[in-house]
């Protein structure tokens, strides 16, 4: 899903707001709910001072009188605390404690808040205290605590409830002297409960107005920025995108941009600047390019024809070798077949004849020339074959499935039988069937030329090991000698054509021949330093058998 600039940045900053904006809303909102409950707690306190300033004064004057006729009935009124004025009015001599519960019945009426006077030692019954008024006077007495606040809920109300203890003054050991109380000590104490519910609808009701502010706060500054960001950003950077495309497509042109004053004409300037010099260079760059190109045509004009002369004279010469190497063939097959038939009638002439030694010698003479046509046959039948193997590889190999160790066998067996003058010994380290698909014939003709070489440059009384394997999906041979071995910067050398070691005669084409065969079944072929004992390792891979 593609989602543009704008929008993301502007759901960042949106993010961004809302969280900051979110974290001041809490913050905001917890110190206004504890506002409102230190607020709450300072008018119970100073509700409580009034009603212990109250008391205070009542007690110090001894109680005050009060019109039977004017207050509340009377539930307990102690002995003796009654006067009748000359007008017949009943007066009432009312304690600091019952006008205290007066006043907490007035206030309860008016439904602004209440209070409670009470005790653990109870003169009036209707003064017993409640679960948290009982707690709060035990903290008092036994923790030293000086006041008990709680928030409470009731029939899904809530209050402030404010506990704080009385003292005993010497003035209230009037009436209390009897309960054993001393000056000082705590005799009861006075709860004020503050009813809360307005206060704290009035705070949800800033809290929703803060919320929705919030809101349109976040929205408003939102869109703005949207605004500002297309108009101050966007625009600018959607007309650069479209200069930088036209320039990419080559329609490009000076002058496309507005100046502005900004970094964005800071940057559409540097284009420019950079937009010009590369067409300048691109101008520039296309002369080299047309100058150049056409000295290129000439010269690979130049170059086709030579390579056509090449290509000619290469096929001339192939065909040259071919037909030289037919011509000499043939000649020289007629004449190994003349000496062969000369030396056998030379040889059944000298067992009758008394010129027996001119005979020996004529026939020492014909097997001279016998060898050396022999010789010739093998190196015309050699350079035909790596003729054919240049043109055509894959054209001389009938393939099939055989078993290789059985092929290595065979040319050990009969290359031992052979022998050399050295006597070099020829052994196979073959134990198990290796199956290749391959032409038979060509890799006996691969066997035979590497086994050979290594007869050739063996020492006295040496050995010839070949090996064979399977590893890795190929199928490995490796023939080894302990002859001189081969230098490290001669081992790629030895498989180009006419290459020899040493002062050996040779055509230098077995290797080569040995590397086209083994190519051409995609097989490789080379020489490795020795794992163990000095000497040549010549190593040449082969595919497995199709399955």
């Amino acid at each position: 899903m593609h989602i543009s600039l704008s929008c993301k940045f502007v759901l960042g900053c949106s993010l961004v707001l809302l969280v900051a904006m979110g974290g001041a809303f809490y913050i905001l909102n917890e110190r206004q709910e504890r506002f409102i409950v230190e607020q709450a707690e300072k008018e119970a306190r100073a509700i409580f001072q009034q009603l212990v300033v109250m008391r205070a004064w009542i007690a110090d004057h001894g109680g005050v009188f009060v019109d039977k006729s004017r207050g509340r009935p009377e539930s307990f009124y102690p002995a003796g605390m009654e006067i009748i004025h000359e007008s017949g009015r009943r007066y009432n001599l009312k304690t600091p404690a019952m006008v205290t519960k007066e006043l907490a019945h007035y206030a309860r009426d008016e439904e602004l808040y209440w209070f409670n006077i009470t005790s653990l030692e109870l003169m009036n019954p209707e003064n017993a205290p409640d679960e948290m008024e009982k707690n709060a006077i035990l903290s008092f007495r036994d923790k030293g605590r000086t006041e008990y606040i709680s928030t409470v809920t009731e029939d899904q109300e809530k209050y402030l409830r404010y506990i704080a203890p009385l003292y005993t003054e010497e003035s209230c050991l009037t009436c209390h002297g009897h309960q054993g109380y001393e000056a000082g000590d705590v005799h009861g104490a006075i709860s004020v409960t503050l009813p809360m519910s307005d206060v704290l609808q009035v705070a949800d009701e800033n809290r929703r107005t803060m919320f929705w502010a919030m809101v349109f706060s976040v929205t408003f500054l939102s869109s703005a920025m949207l605004v500002m960001m297309r108009r101050l950003v966007l625009g600018p950077v959607k007309s650069l995108g479209e200069n930088i495309r036209r320039f990419s497509e080559g329609e490009y042109e000076p002058g496309g941009l507005q100046p502005r004053g900004d970094e964005l004409a800071e940057l559409s300037n540097a284009f420019a600047d950079m937009a010009s010099k590369i067409q300048e260079y691109h101008h520039d760059l296309q002369d080299r390019i047309k100058s150049a190109t056409s000295e290129l045509e000439s010269t690979n004009s130049k170059l086709v024809q030579a390579n056509e002369r090449l290509n000619d004279l290469n096929l001339k010469k192939s065909d040259f070798i071919a037909r030289a190497s037919h011509e000499l063939r043939t000649p020289l097959t007629s004449i190994k077949g003349s000496m062969e038939y000369i030396a056998a009638r030379i040889e059944s002439l000298s067992h009758r004849d008394s010129r027996a030694d001119e005979c020996r010698q004529l026939l020492d003479f014909c097997a001279l020339v016998q060898k050396n046509a022999d010789r010739l046959i093998r190196m015309v039948n050699t350079m035909l074959d790596l003729e054919r193997m240049e043109l055509d590889p894959e054209g001389l190999l009938v393939r099939k499935d055989f078993d290789l160790s059985r092929l290595i066998q065979e040319v050990v067996r009969d290359m031992s039988m052979t022998g050399t003058d050295k006597q070099v010994r020829l052994e196979d380290s073959v134990t198990e069937t290796l199956m290749v698909h391959a032409d038979r014939e060509r890799i006996r003709q691969v066997l035979v030329n590497l086994v050979q070489n290594s007869l050739n440059y063996a020492p006295e009384d040496s050995l010839v090991t070949v090996k064979a394997f399977s590893g890795q999906g190929r199928t490995v041979v490796e023939v080894l000698d302990q002859g001189p071995g081969i230098a490290q910067k001669d081992r790629e050398d030895i498989f180009n054509k006419f290459t020899t070691l040493g002062s050996r005669q040779g055509t230098g084409l077995g290797l080569a021949i040995c590397r086209g065969i083994i190519e051409a079944h995609g097989g490789s072929i080379q020489a490795l330093e020795p794992e163990q004992t000095p000497g040549a390792r010549l190593v040449f891979t082969l595919p497995p058998a199709r399955t």
